[in-house]
Formats: structure tokens, C-alpha cells, sequence
């Protein structure tokens, strides 16, 4: 039932372009997907359209959703729904994951269920359960690997190798899915250290084992793709942001307030945003009003505080609501705690028939009430322009196929939907020299699709007429930039300008010709 619930709700948009939010991460998705089938099918060799002609390597997580993807397009042709169907179902199986792990953790079939419908419901997890994006298999995993290791730690009283063996393999694949599942890595040590303080059968190498194996291969994996990447996205974000940020923190009172501030953001979009008001409060009580029949209450506790940790160091620089997925699963347990808890409450009350069906029909009305809520909070996350996506399938269809293009606009989404490889640049900062590098890289096509900034760049601008502009049926200008087509006089033309600029008329000099004009 859960399980079908959520694919009801993970259905709406899935035909969408992927502008809607996130474009900018869905449309490098796409875009590595794409390579994967069209240039390289080598899951460790992921590339993306931007930084010139291929191969542009890119240092990222494992490329698990876009190389499933690609693996359809090789069958069946380019879909990008193919990404969206893998996301969901990793998504649909961490509702059937919870439904075991609550029946487990709790000794109660209801509380499985309730966990399992917790988690379809979430906001979060509606929505991002259905973008091309790597988050929802990080959780599947993530949460199959405690399951996995609380039942190997709590329940086995001998480990076999195979049980072992099936533990560190799904925290391996959750670790390289998306490194932040790392937070998985302190309830899973704790319940090791409680098992070693139990008096109770252990094996000390095989415990090392189940962390030290899915570490050491993250680590390699890491080490052998930024060897030959030319974008360091994972380790870039984590030397140059993250880890300055926090050692700010701890050296200075003022930035230390200033990111205890930016936790209390994050923890409210992580309650309202990925969790929803009503099952971050069942969930907050569940935490402390937990069932009798609990298995492990410190599992709870310190996912609980590994994940407010993270949120911490990383997601308060970082601040993108679905950064704080790794702590859904964990609320969506707490909460079918809590909610049990309650259940057994009413039913001990021994309420007359026409009571219990009262009570049974209140349920269900807040219930619906919590998915219609749920579903509004997300609502805003599925818009996205008909106009970019038409004039992008435009100049698709209207460049040659294998252009490469400068395009003036940071988003790899519509780059995608452009279908070229090239260069994303913030138009306002690129300079007459970056454009002649590109154009001596190949370059032929700037496509200035952000013209504000594009006009407010004088030089860039002024230096950019001496290209013909292409009919397309795009909204934005596209200057051909091929050598052989410069305008005659434009040399001249570039002169007068630079002189205009030295006495600073630069602007005049445009207004006068009606050059660059703001729109």
C-alpha cells in the first residue's frame, strides 16, 4: 500500500523538463547520462558538456542513477525519463526498506507500515523522489546499510561471512552513491562498541572490516577519478567552502553565531521543506516517547546527532533543502514510534465499536490532510519556463551538430536541452580574451541567453559585433563566431570603440550606434 501510495505521488511531472528545481544539478545528471551512452560506457569516466570539446571528466560521486540511465538509452533511446524512473524506484524501495526496518526496530508489523507511509508522504521525499538526481539512491542505501548492520550487530549471535560481506557492501555503495552517507558511519560504530561492551560473541576483525572496507574504497575511488578529472566538484566544495567555513566557526565567536544562525535556517527548511510540520512533530515526540518494544534506542540518538552534525558543518554553507536527506529515514522511524506509541494507547482505552471507528476515520482525514499539505509545499518545485525550454529545443535544432558553443548562462540544464558541448559563463565576466581562446578552441556560437549582464558587459559586447547574428527561433541572440564571417570594418569599428572607452564614453559610444541596450 505505501509502496503504491508513493508511486502516485512521485508521478506528477515526471514528464517535465528537466528545468524544473534543481535544473542546474538535474541537467548535469542528463548530461553525464548522455556521455555515458554517446561517448564512453565506463561508469568511472563520467563527463559533462561544459569546459569545452570532450572529454570533459568531471571528479563526483559514483554515477550510479545516470549510468542506470544510460544503460535504458542504449536499449531504447534517449529519454531522460529513464533517470526519473531509476530515481523513483530507489526511492519506492527505501519505502519498503523502512517498512521492514520499522517492523524490526519497534517488534511491530504497524509501526513498519507506518514508517514506510511516513516516508511516501514527506515532501522531500515526494519531490526529490523523482528527480535525476543521486540523492534518493544515497538513501536507499544508506538506510538498507543500518538495517542491515543494527540487525548483523544486534540480533546475530554468530556473524557469518556473508551477512558481514552483504552490511559493508551496501554502506560501500551508499558512501560512493553520495558521501554524505558517511553519516551512517556513527550509529553503526556505536552499536559496534556497545556489541564489544556486551560480553556477547565478537569479532573484532570482522567489525573493522565493515567500516574500514566501504572507507578505504571511497577513498580509491575518489583518488582514481580526480587522477583525470578536470573538474574537482566533491573535493573543490569540501577544500574551498565546507572546511573553511567551519574552521571560521570555531576560531571566531562571530562566525560561529552566524553559522549557528544558518543551523536554525536549515533545521526549519529540513522540518517544514523535506520532512513536513506534522511528521517533523510526531517525529520530534517519537524521539523521546518512543515504544517499550525499541531495539535500540541509541541507533536512534546518534543518527539523530551525526546528522544534525552534518547539517552543521556542511549544509549550513551548502544551503540546499535536499542536502538534509540523510536525516528522512531517521524521522520517518521516530515518527511511526511515536504514532504506534498512540495506536496501542487507543486501542488499551477499550473505546466502544463506534469510538474505534471514529478514531479510524480521524486518521485517515489527517492523514490525507498531511499529503495534501505535503504536496503544497512542493508545489512551487515542479514550474519551470516553457520559453527557455522551447528556445533551447530551438537552437537544438537549428546549430549544426557538433558546434560548440559559448554559452552565456550558468546552468547545465539548458546546455543540455541546446544539445552541444562548449562553455557556461557568467556573460558579464567573460572577457573579448576568453572568447577568443574559446573560438581557438573550436568555439563558433555565443549564445548570450542572460543579455542583461551580456549588455552590461561593454567590451564584451561592443567586441562581439563583429560577428553576424543567427536566425533561430531562441529568444536570445546567437553570434556566429567564426573567423571567416568577421563583419568587414570591424576592426575599425573595435578601435573607435576603445578609444570611446578611454575617455570613458564607453556606453555613449553604444547608445549612439544602438549597440547593447538593457531589455
Amino acid at each position: 500500500m505505501a509502496v503504491c501510495l508513493g508511486l502516485a505521488l512521485r508521478l506528477k511531472g515526471i514528464h517535465n523538463p528537466l528545468l524544473d528545481h534543481p535544473g542546474w544539478r538535474q541537467g548535469d545528471e542528463a548530461s553525464i547520462a548522455r556521455n555515458f551512452a554517446a561517448l564512453r560506457y565506463n561508469i568511472f569516466y563520467p563527463q559533462t558538456n561544459y569546459n569545452g570539446p570532450p572529454p570533459n571528466y568531471v571528479e563526483l560521486e559514483l554515477q550510479i542513477v545516470p549510468f542506470l540511465a544510460a544503460t535504458f538509452y542504449k536499449i531504447f533511446g534517449v529519454h531522460e525519463i529513464a533517470g526519473r524512473i531509476v530515481t523513483i524506484l530507489f526511492s519506492l524501495g527505501t519505502v519498503a526498506v523502512l517498512a521492514f526496518f520499522g517492523r524490526w526496530l519497534f517488534a511491530s508489523a504497524k509501526a513498519g507500515i507506518l514508517a514506510a507511509l511516513f516516508y511516501a508522504v514527506m515532501p522531500g521525499s515526494i519531490y526529490y523522489g523523482r528527480t535525476f538526481m543521486p540523492d534518493a539512491a544515497m538513501v536507499f542505501f544508506m538506510t538498507a546499510a543500518l538495517y542491515a548492520s543494527a540487525r548483523l550487530l544486534i540480533d546475530r549471535e554468530r556473524w557469518r561471512a556473508r551477512d558481514v560481506l552483504w552490511s559493508s557492501a551496501l554502506l560501500t555503495l551508499a558512501l560512493l552513491a553520495k558521501p554524505v552517507a558517511v553519516v551512517a558511519i556513527v550509529p553503526v560504530l556505536v552499536l559496534i562498541g556497545e556489541r564489544a561492551y556486551s560480553g556477547r560473541t565478537f569479532r573484532p576483525l570482522a567489525a573493522f572490516a565493515l567500516i574500514a572496507v566501504p572507507l578505504v574504497i571511497l577513498w580509491v575511488y575518489d583518488r582514481i577519478v580526480g587522477s583525470y578529472a578536470e573538474w574537482h566538484w566533491a573535493s573543490g566544495i569540501l577544500a574551498l567552502h565546507v572546511l573553511p567555513a567551519f574552521y571560521a566557526s570555531l576560531q571566531s565567536t562571530g562566525a560561529f553565531a552566524a553559522k549557528a544562525a544558518q543551523f536554525r535556517v536549515m533545521l526549519g527548511v529540513l522540518a517544514h521543506g523535506m520532512i513536513g510540520p506534522a511528521i517533523s512533530a510526531a517525529a520530534l515526540l517519537g524521539l523521546f516517547f518512543t515504544p517499550a518494544t525499541i531495539r535500540s534506542r541509541s541507533l536512534s540518538w546518534t543518527w539523530l546527532a551525526a546528522g544534525l552534525a552534518y547539517v552543521f558543518v556542511v549544509v549550513t554553507v551548502e544551503r540546499v533543502d535536499y542536502y538534509t536527506f540523510p536525516l528522512l529515514p531517521l524521522a520517518a522511524l521516530a515518527a511511526a514510534g511515536f504514532t504506534q506509541r498512540l495506536i496501542a494507547a487507543v486501542e488499551r482505552g477499550a473505546l466502544p465499536r463506534a469510538g474505534n471507528y471514529a478514531c479510524a476515520a480521524l486518521a485517515v482525514i489527517a492523514f490525507a490532510t498531511v499529503i495534501f499539505q505535503n504536496r503544497e509545499i512542493v508545489k512551487p518545485y515542479y514550474r519551470y519556463s516553457q520559453a527557455v525550454y522551447s528556445s533551447a529545443i530551438a537552437l537544438d535544432r537549428t546549430l549544426p551538430t557538433a558546434a560548440l558553443v559559448v554559452m552565456g548562462h550558468y546552468d547545465p540544464s539548458v546546455l543540455y536541452y541546446i544539445g552541444r558541448y562548449g562553455w557556461e559563463e557568467d556573460p558579464y565576466l567573460w572577457t573579448p580574451f576568453d572568447e577568443q581562446s574559446a573560438i581557438s578552441k573550436g568555439a563558433r556560437y555565443f549564445i548570450a541567453i542572460e543579455r542583461n549582464r551580456f549588455n552590461r558587459n561593454v567590451e564584451l559586447c561592443a567586441w562581439m559585433q563583429r560577428f553576424p547574428l543567427l536566425r533561430t527561433g531562441a529568444q536570445w541572440p546567437v553570434y556566429v563566431t567564426d573567423p571567416k564571417l568577421v563583419k568587414p570594418r570591424a576592426g575599425q569599428q573595435w578601435r573607435s570603440f576603445r578609444n570611446a572607452e578611454k575617455r570613458g564614453r564607453a556606453r555613449d559610444w553604444l547608445t549612439a550606434r544602438d549597440l547593447c541596450a538593457n531589455v
